[in-house]
């Protein structure tokens, strides 16, 4: 077994050559220690031999509680000090006055001073506090600054738009300048300057367009009105309430970019429902089963399945699957399909023709309402082998999107599709 070494640090250096067999391996481990040897402990405070003139420790922690607790006093003192209006706002001193003269003219100066006499200092004392009142502003506000981002600001109108508006040349600034310089009165002072500048245009243009520009910084949100609905803004003014959203239907919403009204607008039909149970360690749990089948009746089709223990859930589940899986289908003359197509799901076995205008929907149940929901008028079918309801719904939908368009055929045999109708014809259908 290997006897234990000291820790060797790269770092630390010998003051001097120490040669290893003449120390024993404790003290070299202690001459590599970097870090200053701790002061030795001296006597406890309360065997202190210091002089009698020198306070001793538990006379100097009795100053400096004193101290603390006088300054805690003065402090506590000076916050419950109440102080009177007349404190708290003099009236301006002789330096003062002289000051506001020499800043501002006599007619500005006379205008301070009514407003100093008009306002008393109670007021102002009162007025200049945060108040504990329920509808009190919880920060200090003088109203004067629109914040675009937290106020309604008054927004100019769009006719202040200038297109041709331009800054000013050096050489028209000048001529400006000149002018006012020509119209000066011999008594002028600074207050002319500063009309000047208030007054002084800078862009050459509309004159609304520079003093009233048109700002985007929180534009105005477009209003949208819709035929046959109900204005928002009427309802709100007569009182009337808006219903929650669904938090599902905002989902489909953002999910498919329909809103509501399309939403509401779209074909949908129940064709399965049945119980159905699952077997758990806790028992059987019995849930309800929907497949819905949903389309707008002009060439889209989706279908969905929704299971729930509550009817309604399980309905609305399978109705939102159905618009949200909704695809296109190809629609002959927006009526048919394009040829005869085969469709399997399972043992269900179907097969759709297409017919002639005016033939109708000569299918079972299940296949009219998908054909209904997709807009096709005219077309026959027949189920060959089982006639599960879920298979015969699937395999329906299977087969309308397995149709082969003639412009597709002619692109892949590299030929040119002409209708014969329009051409022999003369475009009359």
């Amino acid at each position: 077994m290997a006897s234990p070494r000291p820790f060797q640090c790269l770092f630390s250096t010998l003051p001097k050559p120490i040669r290893s067999h003449t120390l024993s391996s404790r003290q070299i481990s202690k001459r590599f220690i970097a870090s200053t040897p701790k002061r030795r402990r001296g006597p406890p405070e309360h065997l202190d031999t210091t002089p009698d003139d020198k306070p001793t420790a538990v006379e100097r922690t009795l100053e400096r509680g004193s101290e603390s607790s006088q300054k805690s006093t003065a402090i506590q003192s000076q916050r419950e000090k109440t102080y009177t209006p007349a404190e708290l706002y003099p009236p301006y001193k002789a330096s003062e006055l002289a000051a506001l003269k020499e800043k501002y003219t006599p007619a500005q100066f006379a205008a301070i001073e009514a407003g100093e006499a008009a306002i008393p200092p109670s007021d102002i004392a009162d007025q200049a506090v945060f108040r504990n009142a329920p509808m009190s502003l919880d920060y200090i506000d003088d109203f004067a600054t629109i914040r675009p981002y937290i106020d309604k600001p008054k927004r100019a109108p769009e006719s202040n738009i200038d297109p041709d508006l331009r800054i000013k040349t050096t050489e028209e600034l000048e001529g400006d300048l000149a002018r006012w310089a020509r119209n000066l009165p011999q008594d002028a002072d600074r207050v002319e300057w500063m009309k000047f500048m208030d007054n002084h245009r800078q862009y050459v243009g509309k004159e609304e367009a520079e003093k009233h520009p048109v700002e985007y910084t929180s534009p105005v949100l477009p209003k949208m009105k819709f035929e046959g609905l109900p204005d928002p803004d009427e309802q709100r003014d007569s009182g009337v309430e808006e219903e929650d959203t669904d938090p599902a239907l905002e989902r489909l919403m953002l999910t498919t970019g329909y809103d509501k009204r399309q939403i509401n607008s779209f074909l949908s039909k129940t064709l399965v429902t049945h119980r159905v149970v699952n077997q758990t360690r806790m028992g059987k749990i019995q849930s309800m089963y929907y497949l819905v089948v949903a389309g707008n009746g002009k060439g889209l089709i989706g279908i969905g399945e929704g299971k729930s223990t509550e009817l309604e859930d399980a309905r609305k589940q399978a109705r939102f699957a159905a618009i949200r899986n909704m695809q296109p289908v190809a629609r002959y003359e927006e009526r048919t399909i394009y040829g005869d197509v085969k469709g399997k799901v399972g043992a269900t076995e179907l097969e759709l023709y297409t017919r002639p205008p005016g033939f109708g929907l000569r299918t079972q149940h299940l296949i009219y309402e998908v054909c209904r929901c997709a807009g096709i008028t005219d077309l026959a079918a027949r189920v060959t082998r089982s006639r599960n309801p879920m298979n015969t719904v699937k395999a329906t939908v299977q087969a309308l999107m397995k149709q082969r368009i003639p412009d597709e055929i002619a692109r892949a045999r590299g030929r040119k599709l002409v209708d014969v109708r329009k051409v022999y014809y003369a475009g009359l259908t």
